[in-house]
């Protein structure tokens, strides 16, 4: 069966590009003569407007061959940096199928490549990278990427009925989610349904849908998965498509999935055959896509010029800078990255993140904001909640439940504080089994995934002197010649603030400082990669021991008596975390609501340390390195490109990366209607069912 899905996604892909180009019969669709004035300003000062309009301003603009190379430059020196460019080229087993994109050829193709308009050329290498299927080497442009977000009120969830029996749904919450995040346009949605249905939106929560533009609704699926990037596994990918649920630093949130909301104006509608709750009846409905303006999270404008202006050249922050550049010395050390828009998790004050290491996924839609509703929130949450932390207790009286929406959140000490509190607090209610809810878990501190490997399963030889895995760094030619230049002359980087000063890092084995004045990157570890020649640095540890707070002398919980629960949307530090639990000390692993035919990983996108191209320019940049050959100039587009600057090494292989390691989950745990997108209830059966 899953051969077959694969046979028609072809036809589907080729569907959806033929969907996403027409610009007629759209609601709020605007006259071609009036486009072509000035197509910008049709949906400038704009809340809500069609798709099609949004693709009328965005493709009005020509390429720029000088952009356009620029960008491609500032990338391809930019992945000198990223440690997986010859592993991604073909990733080992059991991601063979998955990774297999050689980002080198596709931008040698882009450069030479002609393309009808900016737009198309931003999807192009935005598409190249997400080949990559890794949510940290991902390319962001601020003038196209969710600056207007397209949005169905019909979010999708994959149900299991009878016999085990698996098929896609509207979501029993819809209408309660679309009439209070959608509470301005929801009318539209109303008057676009046929006949006696006009106006009762709230009768296709929980159908069962038949079929998505006359296709089995996995034919779309599997045609999404090919395209939205972050994660390395089908079935995780594949799960991104249906709605689920975070704890949010402001609360429970509710992701819609890459179904009922797009970061580009791809699909002006979509045409659905469903059968309604109670009903016997096959019925088909067609519903625009609406695209919502950004917000605060964009720039206004009223036309084109003040569009782009606005949105699309390079902004304070875009590049980097010296970090000692006089007369604000540390000033750009100590500035937001123009990436957090579109980190995964909370981003802290930028000097906590210079001080405490982040490993944290990229995406091109930013975190949502709408919120999960009421009757499905977790209440009454225990001592030590507070932000992306919360803590529960269940009915039985000996669960426990953790709640974690990110590892970072107000800050890296109330995170700690947090952790430990709640923990403790649990045991002394009298909590013998403990779950940990992960779901759509972007990453955050490095060190606060070890902290809570480290005080759940007390110390260990897995947890001390260090929880969590030996990395290593990319050692090509610029890189070498950074650490060089910083071991040569102290007066560099008198602060100790750049990556490639040896300050900052510990030896592998026995856990000691390096000093100062040593030059890491050599000699490097020089590797071949699926036939390219390549080079590393020597291992360093997690640098996280000892930590500031004194963790307590046991185990607060028998790690075997633990489980991880989420949708297998679990990444960076989260991944860090996960799978040092899982594979160190038994715990085990439960992904809800995955497709039976296809085997889940209860995490991916590793990585060992994230960064982007704006941090990179500043270690380029501090140790007056940026007109040398090898260094990438600076971009002129409003762009971020991000990338793993450090590797993990693995568990069960201890000689390659933890990247792409097997990370099965124990438990695929089936979603009904009754408990899907509701936490307390799907954390109830977890403990019915794995403990």
């Amino acid at each position: 069966m899953i051969a077959g899905r694969f046979l028609t996604l072809l036809s589907a892909v080729l569907a959806s590009v033929k969907f996403a180009s027409a610009d007629s019969g759209v609601v709020g669709g605007r006259g071609l003569e009036e486009r072509a004035a000035d197509p910008c300003a049709t949906i400038g000062s704009q809340t809500w407007v069609s798709p099609a309009d949004v693709r009328a301003c965005y493709q009005s603009f020509p390429v720029d061959e000088t952009v356009k190379a620029n960008i491609i430059d500032v990338v391809n020196k930019t992945l000198a940096f990223h440690t997986s460019v010859n592993y991604q080229k073909l990733a080992p087993w059991p991601f063979t199928l998955d990774v297999h994109e050689d980002l080198l050829k596709d931008l040698a193709r882009i450069q030479n490549q002609k393309y009808a308009s900016d737009y198309d050329l931003h999807i192009d290498v935005s598409r190249t990278l997400k080949r990559l299927n890794d949510g940290h080497c991902v390319y962001i442009n601020y003038c196209y990427d969710s600056l207007f977000v397209n949005y169905l009120p019909t979010p999708l969830v994959l149900l299991t009925g009878d016999y085990g029996l698996q098929s896609v749904h509207i979501a029993p919450e819809a209408f309660t989610v679309a009439t209070a995040e959608f509470t301005d346009e929801v009318q539209v949605w109303q008057d676009a349904l046929p006949g006696s249905l006009k106006g009762q939106l709230a009768s296709l929560a929980g159908a069962k849908v038949i079929a998505i533009n006359g296709h089995d609704p996995w034919v779309a699926v599997d045609a999404n998965a090919q395209i939205a990037g972050s994660f390395q596994g089908l079935g995780t990918r594949q799960n991104g498509f249906f709605s689920s649920y975070n704890s949010g630093a402001s609360g429970w949130t509710y992701s819609l999935g890459q179904f009922a909301q797009q970061s580009l104006p791809l699909s002006d509608s979509v045409n659905l055959t469903i059968q309604r709750v109670n009903s016997s009846k096959i019925e088909t409905v067609t519903l625009p896509y609406r695209s919502r303006f950004a917000g605060s999270a964009s720039e206004n404008f009223t036309d084109s010029t003040s569009y782009r202006a606005k949105n699309c050249v390079a902004q304070p922050g875009t590049n980097g800078a010296d970090y000692y550049d006089s007369p604000s010395t540390g000033k750009r050390a100590l500035s937001a990255s123009p990436a957090n828009k579109f980190r995964q998790a909370p981003m802290p004050d930028p000097a906590e993140e210079r001080r405490h290491l982040m490993n944290v996924m990229l995406d091109t839609t930013p975190q949502v904001n709408v919120a999960l509703p009421p009757g499905q929130r977790p209440t009454d949450p225990l001592p030590g909640s507070a932000s992306v932390v919360q803590f529960f207790m269940l009915d039985d009286a000996k669960t426990g439940v953790l709640a974690l929406g990110s590892f970072s959140g107000d800050s890296f000490a109330n995170l700690q504080s947090n952790l430990l509190t709640g923990l403790q607090n649990l045991k002394d209610k009298g909590a013998t089994q403990l779950v940990v809810d992960i779901s759509n878990n972007g990453g955050g501190y490095i060190c606060v995934a070890h902290w809570l490997h480290r005080i759940i399963a007390g110390p260990k030889s897995t947890t001390e002197p260090q929880a969590g895995l030996d990395t290593e760094a990319r050692a090509g030619p610029l890189a070498q010649l950074v650490a060089q230049t910083v071991a040569q002359n102290s007066t560099i980087d008198p602060e100790g603030f750049l990556l490639y000063n040896a300050v900052s890092w510990e030896f592998a084995g026995n856990y000691s400082k390096m000093p100062a004045g040593y030059d890491w990157l050599q000699p490097p570890v020089k590797k071949t990669i699926n036939g390219r020649a390549d080079a590393f640095s020597q291992r360093i540890s997690d640098e996280c021991q000892p930590f500031s707070i004194t963790p307590p002398a046991e185990a607060l919980f028998d790690p075997k008596k633990v489980a991880i629960v989420g949708n297998g949307r679990c990444a960076s530090s989260c991944s860090l975390f996960s799978i040092t639990m899982a594979k160190h000390e038994g715990t085990k692993t439960v992904v809800y609501g995955g497709s039976r035919l296809v085997g889940q990983q209860y995490c991916g996108t590793v990585g060992g340390q994230s960064t982007d191209f704006s941090t990179i320019d500043s270690e380029v940049k501090t140790a007056h390195l940026k007109n040398n050959s090898l260094a990438p100039p600076d971009f002129v587009t409003n762009s971020v490109q991000g990338i793993t600057w450090r590797l993990g090494f693995g568990i069960d292989n201890n000689n390659e990366p933890e990247e792409w390691q097997n990370h099965p989950a124990d438990v695929n745990l089936p979603l009904t209607a009754d408990i899907v997108n509701r936490p307390v209830e799907i954390w109830k059966k977890v403990a019915e069912t794995v403990f």
